[in-house]
């Protein structure tokens, strides 16, 4: 009996390489996380955000000795790009495609672990492969919503799209786009919306997007009025703290 291996490769997800003497520099001006954390063995989950602190794109930085790789959804790809060269101006910075892929399993050694939630599964970067099944569902019904679809290209505050619990954002990294608006909610705690994840068979007036063939869709909602959202542990533990 032939025993077949599961796909891992996410073949919705993209690379970039940010290198270039500037580039973490030019990085920690712009994304919501601390370059200074990134380590080989430290992906980061970040954001470029509007000035408003509403999320534009997000994505997974790589260490790669001095350069970042930025994982990000592949329809993304060409906007995030036009975005950081209009950032870039005359800074020692190279910004190019990469051909290799993202992969993931949901267990496993191979890789780090996702860094947004541990239970998402293992994360890495090689070239593409047999394409993974199963990754949409276990990362929604964890209760993670990435991607512009999702997180609704610029309409949402950054910290509205559960940055704080699934480490998406630095408090104490200093100045980058979004960061006033950002910074201002986090301290006052006036989360009183999020993005979350409900049981749904048909979109309604809160839907963000409907994932009908998983019965699931991603709602912005009041946190006082979340109904039947799906509650993972450390979504419980976030609206513990919420104020009604």
């Amino acid at each position: 009996m032939t025993l077949t291996t599961p796909g891992t490769w996410l073949a919705d997800r993209a690379v970039l390489r940010i290198g270039g003497t500037d580039a973490r520099d030019f990085l920690q001006g712009l994304v919501t996380h601390d370059l200074a954390l990134l380590a080989p063995d430290r992906p980061l989950w970040a954001a470029l955000l509007t000035p408003q602190g509403k999320a534009l794109f997000d994505f997974i930085l790589w260490a790669d000795g001095s350069d970042v790789l930025i994982d990000g959804e592949v329809d993304a790809i060409g906007a995030i790009v036009k975005r950081l060269t209009l950032y870039r101006l005359r800074r020692a910075v190279t910004i190019a495609r990469e051909d290799t892929g993202v992969h993931w399993s949901a267990e496993g050694t191979q890789g780090l672990p996702d860094p947004r939630l541990p239970e998402l599964g293992r994360r890495w970067l090689a070239p593409p492969g047999e394409p993974a099944t199963g990754w949409r569902e276990h990362r929604l019904r964890l209760g993670i919503v990435e991607g512009r679809a999702e997180l609704g290209d610029g309409q949402t505050l950054w910290l509205e799209c559960n940055a704080t619990e699934l480490n998406g954002v630095s408090f104490t990294k200093g100045c980058y786009v979004g960061q006033e608006n950002t910074a201002r909610m986090h301290y006052r705690s006036t989360v009183n919306r999020r993005l979350v994840v409900v049981p749904a068979d048909a979109a309604g007036p809160r839907t963000r997007l409907l994932h009908a063939d998983l019965g699931l869709a991603v709602e912005h909602r009041r946190v006082d009025d979340l109904g039947d959202t799906l509650r993972p542990a450390w979504l419980a533990v976030a609206l513990a703290g919420d104020p009604a």
